[in-house]
């Protein structure tokens, strides 16, 4: 992909709005070892982004290269099967160009999940953690260039993870039994894991967990006025926390392990959303979403 001009967006949602027969309103990007929620879907249309014009590909194993629409209950979803990475090679606005896609598709929340190494101590391998807020050591920003597609110029990034879903979320996760930590997310360039020293000073800079994507995505969703929702799957315990020697296969281990629970806090906060959004206050009002 050569750019990322309005026109090249243009071409790739050209390509799918004839594809799809539903208008998502959430979006959904699955990290490592976590695109097994897909299989909650039904009336599933799968598209492989290899064949979407000016679409970056996603390299990673594990990574499937797909994006899913199809409903959960009544819910039209649009879900990202295997994101790309800055690491890959990409330039920063490749790798947040999906979240062009959804914006140009009219999705009004962004789910953003990824498998992340933990900097606190507190926290430990199987855990979930609500995003509250990220650190872009990255040193790139996606919207660096001419504005695309009508986005905010110097979008605010407060509340950049909408507190309120975050909240219910939260709320959810309790209903479910499931303990959930709140914190913030140090992201990374990549692909090597942090040394010792870069996670202790990730840690003084105020952050819990570190990752290696999602931050980008969420100032595109931001710029273009998308609420964002983040939850990381803490799957190992960063360089100098833990002897255990760091590899991705370890990394998708342990989200795979934890994929049942994930999958149904993701469908449990999904109706909630959808209640909440439309005003509702029980899942058989969800039928209306368009």
């Amino acid at each position: 992909m050569k750019s990322n001009s309005n026109g090249s967006l243009e071409k790739s949602f050209a390509y799918l709005q004839p594809l799809i027969e539903i208008s998502p309103q959430i979006g959904i990007i699955l990290g490592s070892g976590l695109g097994g929620f897909v299989e909650e879907l039904h009336n599933k249309k799968e598209i492989s982004t290899s064949q979407i014009p000016n679409f970056p590909l996603s390299t990673v194993q594990g990574h499937r290269g797909n994006l899913v629409f199809g409903h959960l209950n009544n819910i039209p979803l649009m879900i990202v099967q295997g994101r790309t990475h800055f690491y890959e090679g990409y330039k920063i606005h490749e790798v947040s160009f999906i979240v062009r896609v959804m914006a140009r598709m009219g999705i009004k929340l962004l789910i953003v999940t990824n498998a992340a190494g933990s900097v606190n101590s507190r926290y430990k391998p199987g855990d979930f953690m609500i995003i509250t807020d990220h650190i872009n050591f990255m040193f790139q920003n996606p919207l660096r260039g001419p504005v695309q597609n009508k986005e905010q110029r110097w979008p605010d990034m407060f509340n950049a993870y909408d507190e309120t879903l975050s909240f219910y979320l939260e709320k959810v996760a309790c209903d479910l039994g499931i303990s959930m930590k709140k914190g913030t997310l140090f992201a990374s360039s990549g692909p090597t894991y942090e040394t010792a020293a870069e996670v202790q000073m990730a840690r003084s800079f105020g952050a819990d967990v570190v990752s290696m994507s999602t931050v980008p995505e969420v100032i595109v969703a931001r710029a273009n006025l998308i609420k964002v929702v983040g939850i990381s799957c803490i799957t190992n315990m960063a360089t100098g926390l833990s002897q255990m020697k760091l590899s991705h296969a370890e990394v998708t281990r342990i989200a795979k392990q934890v994929q049942k629970k994930f999958r149904d806090l993701l469908k449990a906060f999904i109706q909630r959303y959808a209640c909440i959004s439309l005003g509702k206050t029980h899942m058989g009002d969800v039928s209306s979403i368009k």
